[in-house]
């Protein structure tokens, strides 16, 4: 292998894939990022074995090879170098990398490519299309609120739905639900119904910040795999096993009392209350009174430490309500809702409570109550 490349461009590039590979495995090679010369272009690659991340760089190649280095030895040392053209020359006996960019020299120790996992790919399947800003904005809706114990390990996901030009996405973690539905720029040809890990989304949300072009989602045919096809970026995922609950059936269709509040109030006094909250379970208590205008109380008591109280009008549908919720659940889906106005739907306080948009009805999030002596 021989060729060049600029640093910044190849710095990117190390960017892109490097959080692929795993900070803990039973197999060493999976730290390594490959380097294979590829149409013309240096393809970097890494993987933790359940998802892997390519890109490709420009590159001047003189002569074709591939092999793997430390991603983590590579990343932070090409960092490091100046603005500049970076030339690589890779050995094969012993596999090293010759590194060369200014006056900047380096030899990293590798290993063959042979060695590194087969990289997984998705030839043909069932293909969608959309907006990167679209995608990015319901992943950042729903993916906190997938579980992160492996008891169950379906919930450990997101649920992604597509039939027609519609798209949902979902998680549930046994104690909050949240959904949002979105569109696809065109419609797909039959339905997709697929688990895809977590971390897999966080990585897709992180790499689409910069994406302007529309974004392929290509399900495998046999259910084991997904690709996001990004401009100049692959990532391939296999997907979690198992039936996910059928969230329908979690969402209540009817509420006693619905109060409209503004979001950044409320993000405002629930933040306030946490601080009492966390040393007493993280428990936040809201009461809300209807009037013209409405007022709601939200409020943390813990007996050794105190207890606050903020008011905040609102526009009360129904009668009096009184329910307690966990704090971080309430500020993560408050921090989510990007509309003016959020909704709070509740029928009694032990029954789940529901926050969605005052004005559409495309995001929905389920929140089980704590319960408490009021």
């Amino acid at each position: 292998m021989k060729l060049s490349c600029t640093q910044e461009n190849f710095n990117r590039g190390l960017n892109i894939v490097s959080r692929a590979s795993p900070n803990r495995t039973s197999l060493p090679i999976t730290h390594n990022v490959l380097l294979a010369c590829d149409g013309g272009q240096l393809k970097l690659t890494a993987t933790n074995l359940e998802l892997a991340v390519s890109t490709w760089i420009g590159a001047q190649i003189d002569e074709e090879g591939d092999l793997t280095i430390p991603s983590r030895l590579l990343s932070d040392f090409i960092g490091s170098l100046p603005n500049d053209v970076v030339h690589l020359v890779g050995t094969e006996k012993p596999t090293t990398l010759l590194i060369d960019c200014g006056r900047f020299q380096a030899r990293l120790i590798g290993t063959p490519a042979s060695e590194f996992p087969p990289v997984p790919t998705v030839e043909e399947g069932i293909v969608a299309k959309v907006d990167p800003k679209i995608l990015r904005s319901a992943i950042s809706k729903v993916v906190f609120a997938a579980a992160t114990e492996d008891s169950r390990p379906v919930l450990t996901g997101v649920k992604i739905e597509m039939m027609d030009d519609n798209l949902t996405l979902a998680t549930a973690d046994g104690f909050r639900l949240a959904v949002h539905h979105c569109k696809l720029t065109s419609p797909v040809a039959s339905p997709v119904d697929v688990v895809v890990p977590s971390r897999t989304m966080n990585e897709i949300a992180r790499l689409l910040s910069d994406q302007d072009d529309e974004i392929e989602i290509i399900a495998s045919p046999d259910r084991g795999k997904i690709m996001f096809r990004l401009k100049g970026v692959e990532v391939v995922s296999q997907l979690v096993q198992g039936a996910f609950p059928n969230y329908g059936q979690l969402i209540p269709q009817n509420y006693a009392t619905r109060v409209e509040i503004s979001v950044q109030e409320f993000i405002r006094a629930v933040r306030s209350a946490a601080i009492f909250a966390r040393d007493g379970s993280g428990i936040v208590r809201i009461h809300v009174q209807p009037g013209d205008p409405g007022v709601v109380q939200v409020m943390a008591r813990v007996e050794e430490v105190g207890e606050n109280t903020a008011e905040l009008n609102g526009i009360v549908d129904g009668g009096e309500a009184k329910v307690a919720f966990n704090a971080k659940y309430l500020q993560d889906v408050l921090n989510a809702i990007d509309t003016q106005f959020v909704a709070l739907e509740v029928t009694t306080p032990s029954s789940p409570g529901v926050l969605k948009s005052s004005t559409h009805d495309n995001y929905i999030h389920v929140v089980m109550p704590m319960f408490v002596q009021w």
